[in-house]
């Protein structure tokens, strides 16, 4: 196992404002427990329901149309640009927004 490189509290601390996240998006903190998994799952139910429309009208279509339904449902091209998280914001750039919120000593 490799050594782990001694570093210097300053160092320590950029590296804390670099990698640290804090959620920034406007709602409670705590919705995106919920908010996120209803969202995926509600995104997956409309592909679903997308492609279950598609298969039915192929029964009644020729087959040229035929053949670009069934592509386009393989490749899964629903999904392309579908509904994505946004990243919560790096903890330095969320002080750097108001530091007279931050008590100065």
């Amino acid at each position: 196992m490799p050594e782990k490189i001694k570093q210097s509290p300053q160092q320590k601390k950029a590296n804390s404002l670099a990698k640290d996240r804090r959620n920034t998006y406007g709602e409670n903190d705590k919705a995106s427990r919920k908010a996120i998994p209803a969202r995926k799952a509600q995104e997956n139910r409309k592909i679903r329901r997308k492609a279950k429309q598609d298969l039915e009208v192929m029964q009644n279509a020729d087959e040229e149309i035929k053949d670009v339904k069934e592509s386009s449902l393989k490749h899964d091209l629903e999904r392309i640009g579908g509904w994505k998280k946004a990243p919560d914001t790096p903890l330095g750039e969320v002080l750097s927004r108001n530091p007279a919120k931050r008590k100065t000593s």
